[in-house]
């Protein structure tokens, strides 16, 4: 029920709208730096998805995070217009539920716009290394299998942005702590295992190229920080609740 009522309050927001293009235009960043450079990565040993990621990804990562953390704040500002989530305490509706619908459209939001991505990804890599030959199945599965890797790390993203626009009421308050959080994790050292645990430094790493069990403790790390964020949200809630 929470979730159809977050899709009918983003339509009137271009939020779909922003997405998708937002989507398209990261796509085409590893698509025009091939078309533009593609003898600098042509020749490289590295595989296909590798070498794409590693020339690309971190300005493609950059941009779904500013999505997110603006569709975040804009989720949040209809609610606290015109004291909208204060008539909402009055009814009999849990406002943790108003949290994860959200977090929920937000994630199907950030499905869309990756898979635009990993898309424009995979034709890179059959127009510029397949020398016309069609990829097997393992590409494909390696494909989706970072796709699904940068989906996981983009959640505590989701979560940590909704809680900041949560605590604030004005739109541009969440939004500029938001981005200052951005900009901090393009500046902490990515060899630093606890530094890279940061959740807005986490969309920076991907699958491809990284040792598998240092990827095992992303996740790992991931899904505590999905329930650490998620109980803070709600003892935010409930300490709010009593000082309203």
């Amino acid at each position: 029920m929470s979730y159809a009522l977050e899709c009918k309050k983003i339509k009137r927001t271009g939020l779909i709208s922003a997405f998708l293009v937002g989507g398209l235009l990261a796509s085409l960043v590893p698509i025009l730096n091939m078309a533009v450079r593609s003898e600098m990565y042509t020749h490289a040993n590295e595989p296909a998805l590798q070498i794409l990621l590693d020339a690309n990804w971190q300005m493609m990562a950059m941009l779904n995070l500013l999505l997110t953390v603006s569709g975040a704040c804009v989720m949040y500002h209809i609610e606290f217009a015109d004291n909208g989530i204060q008539r909402l305490s009055t009814l009999p509706f849990q406002e943790s539920s108003l949290f994860f619908g959200k977090a929920l459209v937000l994630t199907v939001l950030d499905i869309l716009a990756l898979f635009i991505e990993t898309m424009a990804l995979a034709f890179c890599c059959q127009y510029w290394f397949s020398n016309g030959a069609p990829f097997g199945s393992r590409f494909f599965a390696e494909l989706f299998a970072n796709y699904g890797y940068l989906l996981l790390l983009m959640l505590p993203v989701i979560l940590t942005s909704l809680l900041i626009a949560s605590a604030c009421k004005n739109m541009w308050i969440s939004l500029g702590i938001n981005v200052v959080c951005v900009f901090t994790a393009t500046m902490l050292p990515t060899n630093n295992f606890a530094l890279s645990l940061f959740p807005f430094a986490l969309p920076f790493q991907t699958l491809a190229g990284t040792n598998m069990d240092q990827a095992i403790y992303f996740m790992i790390s991931v899904v505590i920080e999905i329930i650490i964020i998620g109980i803070v949200e709600l003892i935010y809630l409930r300490i709010r609740r009593c000082f309203e």
